[in-house]
């Protein structure tokens, strides 16, 4: 098992880590926005998965295989950014299950398997991802203890910590909806919305 003492170095820092702005974070922001909390703990769930498997792939040694393969990453990356930049735009021009619904366009809201994958795939096609995991998860292994036990234990602390993150930044989302909707900027706050899922798009492609 993982030492109290490792524990309070490897929680604060990755505390730090996860609280920092990213693709996931910023995703989350503008869902809770969009769709509110509730239905973007459905993205969350997907982002969680794809996270545990890339700490467990990583901590395992598969992420050091996986980096030598930068086409399969390209795929992942140009792929999701561009549906993630097409729903952007399509935020941006009020329409689709993503945007927030006028009064006269109450289209059905976005499914739950769309927000598990966009939340699955952002957490898995970025490299830094993987790479970082790399650098952040060896100094924090004893090699003289059970390697499974001791990732547990570290994926366990990760995914919680995110998840406080992510609801951190999806109550800001809805936050900043209830702000601008109560002057009926609904057009508004959807162009803020797409402009963030673009740039998230973006960062996924060439990042």
């Amino acid at each position: 098992m993982i030492s109290w003492a490792t524990l309070s170095v490897f929680v604060p820092t990755f505390l730090f880590v996860s609280l920092t702005p990213g693709m996931c974070m910023t995703l989350a922001m503008v869902l809770g926005m969009t769709q509110g909390i509730k239905r973007t703990l459905w993205m969350m769930v997907g982002e969680l998965m794809g996270v545990a498997l890339v700490a467990a792939s990583a901590g395992a040694g598969v992420a050091a295989l996986m980096l030598r393969y930068p086409a399969v990453f390209a795929l992942f990356k140009w792929v999701g950014g561009a549906y993630l930049i097409y729903l952007g735009v399509m935020m941006w021009r009020s329409r689709g299950r993503m945007a927030i619904p006028s009064e006269l366009d109450m289209g059905p809201p976005a499914g739950r398997l769309q927000l598990a994958m966009q939340g699955f795939v952002t957490a898995i096609a970025n490299p830094k991802g993987w790479a970082f995991f790399m650098v952040l998860l060896p100094p924090f292994l004893d090699g003289t203890r059970a390697l499974p036990a001791q990732l547990a234990v570290l994926i366990a602390v990760i995914l919680s910590i995110e998840l406080l993150s992510l609801l951190v930044y999806a109550t800001g989302g809805k936050t900043l909806r209830q702000a601008l909707g109560k002057s009926g900027n609904v057009r508004l706050l959807n162009r803020v919305a797409g402009t963030l899922m673009m740039g998230v798009g973006l960062w996924l492609a060439l990042g």
